[in-house]
């Protein structure tokens, strides 16, 4: 199972896949300056949503936080979106976040220990 999770973290890293349709979860809020921890499922690629107008491509992150799964919506131009990818090839799947800033000026950061 790890070979099929590290193919498609591979392709995703190099290519970004058609809009699909996405489960509808409730999503995961980050409060800013405040450390959130959540683990990611990926065992499917992610789901994207595209703002056409604005040009922000979205990827739709499964995750699981405090015991419920919710959709982590990240752009992917933000540099968290390609931590998340490369960790996940290595087999990270918890992670620790916090954000800082707010709208266009939102930063995330991973925590690691």
């Amino acid at each position: 199972m790890e070979e099929q999770i590290t193919n498609w973290l591979e392709e995703e890293e190099k290519n970004l896949q058609e809009p699909k349709e996405f489960e509808t979860l409730p999503s995961l809020v980050l409060e800013e300056n405040k450390v959130v921890e959540f683990e990611v499922d990926f065992s499917n690629p992610f789901e994207q949503w595209q703002d056409t107008a604005n040009g922000v491509i979205k990827k739709i992150i499964p995750v699981v936080h405090e015991g419920e799964r919710k959709n982590f919506w990240l752009n992917v131009k933000n540099p968290t979106y390609r931590e998340i990818i490369v960790a996940g090839k290595l087999g990270t799947t918890k992670f620790k976040v916090m954000r800082t800033g707010q709208k266009k000026d939102t930063k995330y950061n991973i925590i690691k220990e």
